[in-house]
């Protein structure tokens, strides 16, 4: 027996001497925050100081080292999330996940993000192109030093990027240019809008069409063309069935370290993957003057909504720099984005602001024809009867593939753009890509891009006439910009460039236009001084995605706008109270009732149905109120319904195929909401709407029977409508994603102020808000420093760290944090030194 005690006391010494090590990596992987460290490039020493609200104040003697210094602890604090973003943005996701994210690298390579990030960069002034190279540097600092262990994830997926760190090469200015793109990109629907209707099209009519993605209440459609006529004159549709190969699947690896590998990388649900194609993607935000505030000052609060995530999107800070050798300072705090050295959201110290997506039209697909003669050519506008013709604009790209031989990627441009259905593949199979393709025309890829430079300038504004003066420069995405300063001054201002279309573009850029007609080409840039505004003559003012101007409004900037639930009611709420105060604002923040809901409810309470649930289902929605709270039942019944009718009825008339490629990046609510007013047979069949709506009850039930159970009191919507901030990729393993992930119940839909928006084509939790405020704050003017804040998940983005999630409870509950310039103590302080 004594060697089988020999060998428990190895096993137990070797178990103690693991654990020994991981704690040892554990805390090695977290962030210095006290004491001093080394940052080379510095000319003084900079303080970063984090408060009880886990802000941190970096605080510099110029502002090159607060802007090096910002790089710095993005990296200290976010360094995966600035490692998957570069690789997002560069396209070399494949090269550390293999073949599942090549359509991915296609689609980043094909629009040329690096490419514009440069042409931009190189148009920049020289202190705007400092900004970013000190950040670069304080980026590339961290990575050289190699003094902090690297977190899980680059350890588990074998990238170590020290050595281009320790060259500089690591991240450099062109990242931040293109992460300001890919924002751009992120908040962009219409490219996906367009080709959508153009999908839907093989089999709608034109009318049907408005039918299923109609106008705003009470206008008519943009496009007075009939598309649908159009595109089969033209011949623009693949005949016959399509088939498309597989997703690519990483070979079975040869050893346990490359299975893991392809298995992250096989199911990767990426930031990118429906982008341009999402539906709702919406913000809050409101002033009130101070005629209409308790202080008699303005208060101002914002929650842009974007997709959860873990870590957040978003980093709290704040720069302080003295004005040196004629460069301006700042003092600044609010929301930055780790990949830039701004903070995006926030005040000075004096003047607050907030951003909601305005959705401005600023992309159109365009329907290019191939020269039959010479498939290097595509159409272009000619001078007499005779089609023209023109070389596509070609380059090379080779994507290495983890496992794989590289993949050599051809890029092909038009006069408008990229062409975009080399790089989608849905594309192909819908259009006859041997004869037509699609390329795109976006602002945001112009060289002329300037949102850096707004953005450095709105962090040294001191009113509200220079913000506005700030954002003049401002490209896109388009933002509804709400301002206060405390001089009582508030405003609203539509900030973005916009292209004006001629009076002969019968299709107005709702869905693909012939590329070879000039008539659909761009006529020029919509002033700044005509973009929409509002000096706050009501007392108040509130933007959520909704049309922003009157009728009387003489410029088209887009028919997508977001249906004006979300604006009512908080308009509704604005002027219920007399005086506001943060507790009203917070009231407001967390409001769930939805007008949506209460449209439609009367359709579902009536319905009759013989299912075994019927009767208690429709007994919890007798007296329900429209409130989407997480402890109910009523809010998951009803929206379970609404899922089972759309897929029921328009699922049916577009067919599996092509429903399924649109349903979850849309929810074809408003449609439903025609639909069912009109009793529509054309739609719900010769049974008319009551029978599909009682198919859809009872579709509803046996889904949520099999789920949560026969009892129907016990079900609770919260339980079914979690938030989940995912990770990216670890939510795609299993075994990792309750690790990694950030999930808490909620409650709210996609069309509450609080809001809770669902993608209904994930099977696996159709109803998880995976959508909503990825921040909320509110701002202070009689007191700047009474302001506050909250987001989903915690400011570090170290998975070991106690601040990784730690902020979660209170953003559900509504609650906030103190955004404070003068804590009463510092929770660290470190010194970096030169």
């Amino acid at each position: 027996m004594r060697w089988f005690r020999r060998l428990a006391a190895l096993l137990g010494f070797a178990l103690v001497l693991l654990v020994a090590l991981a704690a040892f990596y554990v805390q090695r992987s977290l962030p210095q925050t006290s004491g001093s460290l080394s940052l080379p490039g510095l000319v003084a020493p900079v303080k970063v100081q984090r408060d009880a609200s886990d802000v941190t104040h970096i605080l510099a003697s110029r502002p090159q080292d607060a802007w090096m210094a910002m790089g710095y602890v993005h990296a200290q604090e976010r360094g995966w999330q600035l490692e998957f973003n570069r690789r997002v943005m560069r396209g070399t996701l494949s090269e550390v996940l293999g073949p599942a994210t090549l359509e991915t690298d296609r689609l980043m390579r094909t629009l040329g993000i690096r490419e514009a990030a440069r042409a931009q960069f190189e148009g920049l002034p020289a202190d705007a192109q400092l900004a970013l190279k000190a950040y670069s540097a304080g980026i590339n600092a961290f990575f050289a030093q190699g003094d902090q262990a690297l977190t899980p994830e680059f350890l588990l997926l074998g990238i170590d990027p020290s050595g281009q760190a320790r060259a500089g090469k690591y991240w450099d200015p062109l990242d931040s240019v293109g992460w300001s793109i890919m924002m751009a990109l992120d908040l962009g629907a219409n490219w996906g809008n367009e080709f959508a209707r153009l999908s839907a099209l093989r089999v709608l009519d034109t009318q049907a069409l408005w039918e299923l993605f109609p106008p705003y209440p009470g206008e008519q459609p943009a496009a007075s063309a009939d598309l649908a006529t159009v595109y089969r004159d033209l011949g623009v549709y693949r005949q016959g069935a399509v088939t498309t190969s597989a997703a690519p699947v990483a070979p079975s690896g040869r050893n346990l370290r490359e299975g893991f590998l392809a298995r992250i990388g096989a199911d990767l649900d990426l930031w990118t993957q429906g982008l341009g194609d999402v539906e709702g993607k919406g913000s809050n935000n409101w002033v009130v003057a101070g005629s209409r505030s308790a202080t008699g000052k303005p208060l101002l609060a914002n929650d842009p909504h974007l997709g959860l995530s873990a870590p957040a999107i978003w980093y709290f800070a704040r720069l302080q720099a003295p004005d040196v050798e004629g460069m301006p300072g700042m003092d600044v705090i609010g929301a930055t984005l780790p990949g830039t050295p701004f903070v995006v959201l926030g005040r000075t110290a004096e003047v607050a602001w907030g951003f909601t997506n305005t959705g401005p039209d600023v992309q159109d697909l365009y329907l290019e024809q191939i020269n039959p003669a010479n498939p290097r050519q595509y159409r272009v506008p000619g001078n007499g009867g005779e089609p023209a013709w023109a070389d596509f604009t070609r380059r090379t790209e080779t994507i290495r593939v983890k496992g794989e031989s590289d993949v050599i990627h051809t890029v092909r441009s038009t006069r408008h753009g990229p062409v975009l259905s080399d790089a989608q593949a849905q594309h192909a199979k819908v259009l006859d890509t041997t004869r037509f393709v699609l390329s795109l025309r976006w602002t945001a890829l112009d060289a002329d891009n300037r949102n850096v430079v707004a953005t450095l300038k709105s962090n040294r504004a001191r009113s509200v006439p220079e913000m506005v003066e700030a954002l003049r420069e401002f490209h896109a995405p388009m933002q509804n910009v709400v301002m206060a300063d405390r001089s009582g001054r508030i405003q609203y201002k539509a900030v973005g460039k916009v292209p004006l279309r001629s009076p002969g573009n019968d299709i107005r850029g709702v869905a693909p236009a012939p590329g070879w007609d000039a008539r659909y080409d761009w006529a020029g840039w919509l002033p700044y001084e005509d973009t929409p505004q509002d000096d706050g003559a009501r007392g108040w003012i509130a933007t959520a995605n909704q049309r922003i101007h009157g009728l009387d409004y003489p410029h088209f900037l887009t028919q997508d706008w977001a249906a004006p639930y979300r604006q009512e009611r908080i308009e509704a709420l604005l002027e219920k109270t007399p005086n506001h105060g943060i507790e009203s604002f917070q009231a407001i923040h967390a409001d769930q009732l939805s007008k949506a809901t209460l449209r439609l409810l009367p359709f579902l309470q009536k319905t009759t149905s013989d299912h075994p649930l019927a009767a208690a289902a429709l007994a919890a929605l007798r007296d329900f109120d429209g409130v989407m709270d997480a402890e109910r039942a009523a809010p998951l019944i009803y929206s379970a319904w609404a899922d089972s009718f759309t897929r029921r009825v328009i699922g049916a008339r577009l067919g599996k195929e092509r429903f399924e490629a649109m349903y979850g990046k849309r929810l074809f609510r408003n449609a439903m909401e025609g639909i069912l007013e009109r009793d529509d047979a054309n739609w719900c069949g010769t049974g008319g709407c009551a029978a599909a709506s009682s198919a859809a009850l009872a579709d509803a039930l046996d889904r949520l029977q099999k789920v949560h159970g026969a009892d129907v009191t016990a079900w609770r919507w919260g339980d079914a409508h979690p938030a989940i901030s995912i990770h990216r990729p670890l939510s795609n393993v299993k075994p990792l994603a309750h690790f990694f992930e950030v999930r808490t119940p909620t409650g709210g839909d996609p069309f509450t102020v609080n809001v809770g928006q669902y993608h209904l084509d994930k099977l696996d939790a159709p109803y998880a808000n995976r959508h909503a405020a990825s921040l909320r704050a509110i701002y202070d003017l009689a007191d700047l420093d009474n302001s506050r804040f909250i987001y989903q998940t915690g400011q570090s983005g170290n998975v070991f760290s106690s601040r990784y999630r730690d902020m979660s409870e209170t953003w559900v509950g509504v609650q906030y944090r103190a955004l404070t310039m003068n804590p009463a103590q510092w929770a660290s302080t470190l010194e970096l030194r030169p």
